[in-house]
């Protein structure tokens, strides 16, 4: 059984649509919100549906008594009807064929609960004079236990009036005329006639049942008895339709089942909201917390998640990375510091222990020599310091994003203010080169360290080389001096590593310039080369991402 159902869900994950959050969130809305409408319009159909069908089934019954008084009429009567047409279609679906188009009269069913106006209870009929058709009264004699009989199971009302609206039927109405009603004027004229109309004995029997509209009603209907095309009585049925909690209860099966794939739809809404929403948040509070603890691994995207809690995945898990890369970066910065300021440290305390314990048997130059040491390491940590706030400034610094520098121009005039007798810069700039989206002052703080290095090293020569690509422009600084050991090549953009140390160096020139790029977008990188250094500026294009 696993089986299957894994390999479901994992086709599920791999067909996933991309969702959004507030797609999600409007369709469940959306779908609570039109319930109860549609509950109601279920309700208003279904109930129409039971009224049509009690509509219906007076339509088939006053037929047959049609059919049946046809026969039982004792005066002349017209030729008999043809058989129906040897169709099998014209059977099934009540169509005529052409050589008897007016075979099929089927009623066609008119009551709409919704639009058709409800009239008052059906009054008594009135006196008339003169009595009943003698011929009409004899044939409804005749057919009154098959109207007796039918009664019974059908429970409709059921009178036969002659042409002229006189009741025939036995009873408190015998002889009585229901001329004046509309839908017995209607069967006179030879047209049928179902109506509405309220219930004088309605008791409320079932449950809510004062919500139906059917309830308290009777469906009438009026159908003219045709001999030879004209009218010799009138069929007038009446009935109240199935109730509407009657028929919900006849039906339960059904509305059951109408009921349990509202529950299915409910709870795959719910089971999307939590593969789709809540369970990635939660696995987001988890990571979180992890990474909190100080680890660094997130767990993959879930392939259920909206196209917003996937964008946040993919944020936490950058944020992760440059947590963990700055940690460790701050645990090898602090090491190093520690090393850098423990030596000119110690070297300032020995002399002043020196000082403090042999000062007086000291000579004057000794005791010189000695402040002179300790005012050089003084030096020292105050170049450390200076620096580190520039790291500190570089590292912290917002990047620009309408900061506009024409290349050509930033280097241009470094070059001519670096450039000396014994030390040229050649560069090799076109006009046409696209502006960088660098502050100005980060590009000279920049060039100026990458030649003050080759100054230091002993270079006599600089190319600066431009060379634009997509979205981005290369600015290549290479020199012709001693270049860069290859086992120091990879420990350049460490803070504190240098190699003049002894000449005052500090090891925080090309950090700071890392940094001071890597806020603008941009960034730098040694290169191999034959001969001298070589380091690559990648400088990020106005407009680009």
């Amino acid at each position: 059984m696993t089986g299957p159902i894994h390999w479901a869900k994992n086709a599920a994950k791999a067909h996933w649509p991309a969702l959004r959050l507030r797609s999600i969130l409007l369709g469940v809305l959306l779908f609570t919100a039109l319930m109860p409408g549609l509950g109601a319009i279920f309700l208003r159909v279904y109930e129409n549906v039971l009224v049509r069908q009690t509509e219906a089934e007076l339509i088939a019954q006053a037929a047959a008594y049609d059919a049946a008084f046809d026969l039982a009429w004792p005066g002349p009567k017209g030729p008999i009807p043809p058989p129906a047409p040897d169709d099998d279609a014209s059977r099934s679906y009540g169509r005529s064929d052409a050589s008897r188009p007016d075979y099929f009269t089927p009623d066609a069913l008119t009551i709409d609960l919704n639009t058709m106006p409800i009239l008052p209870q059906r009054p008594q009929p009135e006196d008339a004079a003169p009595g009943p058709d003698p011929d009409a009264l004899a044939a409804a004699r005749q057919i009154e236990p098959l109207v007796a009989e039918t009664r019974r199971t059908t429970l409709a009302a059921i009178l036969i009036l002659d042409a002229r609206g006189v009741v025939l039927s036995q009873g408190p109405f015998f002889g009585k005329s229901y001329a004046f009603l509309p839908e017995v004027q209607s069967a006179m004229a030879g047209r049928s006639q179902s109506l509405l109309r309220r219930r004088g004995d309605y008791q409320p029997r079932y449950a809510f049942e004062v919500l139906s509209r059917a309830s308290a009603i009777r469906v009438h209907y009026a159908r003219p008895i045709m001999l030879d095309d004209r009218t010799v009585g009138v069929l007038l049925l009446s009935r109240s339709p199935r109730a509407l909690f009657r028929g919900i209860y006849d039906d339960l099966g059904k509305i059951a089942l109408g009921f349990a794939i509202i529950v299915i739809v409910i709870v795959s809404l719910a089971g999307l909201l939590s593969r789709a929403i809540a369970r990635p948040i939660e696995l987001l509070t988890q990571a979180s917390a992890h990474v909190g603890r100080g680890g660094s691994e997130v767990p993959p995207t879930p392939a259920t998640a909206t196209i917003e809690i996937r964008a946040l995945f993919d944020n936490f898990r950058r944020m992760a990375t440059q947590i963990d890369q700055r940690s460790r970066y701050l645990r090898d910065f602090a090491a190093a510091m520690s090393h850098e300021f423990k030596t000119p440290l110690t070297g300032i305390r020995g002399a002043l222990e020196l000082l403090d314990e042999h000062g007086d048997t000291m000579s004057a130059a000794e005791r010189q020599r000695f402040i002179a040491n300790a005012q050089g390491d003084a030096e020292r940590l105050s170049r450390l310091v200076a620096r580190l706030l520039e790291l500190a400034r570089a590292d912290m610094a917002d990047a620009d994003e309408e900061s506009s520098t024409p290349v050509s121009e930033a280097v241009n005039r470094i070059a001519d203010a670096r450039r000396d007798a014994g030390f040229d810069i050649v560069t090799r700039l076109t006009s046409d080169l696209p502006d960088v989206s660098v502050p100005l002052e980060v590009l000279e703080a920049v060039l100026t360290t990458l030649i003050e290095n080759s100054r230091q090293a002993g270079a006599g020569r600089i190319m600066i080389i431009a060379t634009a690509e997509d979205g981005h422009l290369d600015l290549t600084v290479s020199d012709d001096g001693p270049g860069v050991p290859l086992a120091d090549r990879e420990r350049l953009f460490e803070p504190f590593f240098t190699t003049k140390r002894d000449r005052g160096g500090t090891g925080l020139g090309l950090p700071i310039a890392r940094s001071l790029l890597a806020g603008s977008g941009s960034g730098i990188d040694f290169v191999d080369s034959e001969r001298g250094a070589c380091f690559r500026l990648h400088l990020r294009k106005r407009g680009q991402a």
